[in-house]
């Protein structure tokens, strides 16, 4: 019940620092948002893991960069998504990145079925519907983009802590995730990303995001296997839409939930039948 409830509170923490990350856009934009975002968080995690201590090799170097560019665009992708898209509906779709991950050596005639109900959850939710409800295009371009480096987080992320401990991977990873994004939002937003409601609003969305649910998810991985944390975690989407809804009123049609419910599907069925 632990380990159940720590996951279960980490994702409603992650969504809800999203969701709540969409009230800094009207002041900062969303590159503003991730750029502070991004470096309050690694200053959390340089001043708590301080992993300039011990050597560096240029191996392990290379590694942390490569993890560090991929966080960071895939939170600014994620990001410039959610200013167009509903909350669930984005992490969706951002969850073909890891799913492709796991499904592109497969040969598995099984495979096929995941592989058509996230096509099919995909093509539902592409912006050629007609109607009120019909999304926006690009909005769908930046989840699939951070899809696409959340992906390459996964990779570099196994990369990286063959190099070093994870929580200097975490450290290094976020401060380059920083140094990638903070430009960004300087040039978008400017001097108002120092006002102090502002910085403040971000301190809470970065713990909220970052710091609260990677200790919870430490709590949850200790006490349960690595096939229940996946599972559980593909229900994620779910728990974004419930979130967007209580935080932000975001509705969402009938035909865009069952699109979600048949990524939700594809990524369940494929970590209930991977073979490792």
């Amino acid at each position: 019940m632990i380990a159940l409830g720590s996951l279960i509170l980490a994702m409603i923490s992650i969504q809800a620092g999203a969701a709540y990350a969409k009230h800094l856009f009207a002041a900062i934009g969303p590159q503003g948002t991730t750029g502070l975002r991004c470096s309050i968080s690694a200053l959390v995690l340089l001043l708590v893991w301080r992993p300039w201590r011990g050597k560096l090799s240029g191996k392990a170097g290379l590694a942390a960069l490569l993890y560090g560019l991929s966080l960071g665009a895939m939170n600014y992708c994620f990001y410039m998504s959610l200013e167009r898209l509903p909350l669930g509906v984005a992490v969706a779709v951002e969850f073909t990145g890891p799913l492709a991950l796991a499904l592109v050596s497969s040969r598995r005639p099984l495979d096929f079925l995941w592989i058509g109900l996230a096509v099919a959850g995909l093509v539902g939710l592409s912006p050629l519907p007609a109607g009120s409800m019909r999304l926006d295009p690009t909005g769908l371009g930046f989840a699939l983009m951070a899809g696409g480096f959340w992906a390459a987080y996964i990779i570099f992320g196994k990369r990286v802590v063959r190099t070093m401990p994870g929580s200097r991977a975490s450290a290094l990873g976020m401060a380059v995730a920083g140094a990638l994004t903070l430009p960004l939002g300087v040039a978008h937003a400017g001097s108002d990303l120092l006002a102090p409601s502002i910085l403040a609003t971000a301190f809470v969305v970065s713990m909220m995001s970052s710091t609260i649910p990677y200790s919870l998810e430490m709590v949850a991985l200790k006490r349960m296997t690595a096939k229940s944390f996946s599972v559980l975690t593909s229900l994620e989407p779910a728990i974004a839409a419930a979130t967007g809804w209580l935080v932000n009123a975001e509705q969402l049609s009938t035909l865009q939930l069952g699109c979600m419910g048949a990524l939700i599907l594809a990524s369940l069925g494929c970590t209930l039948t991977h073979r490792s």
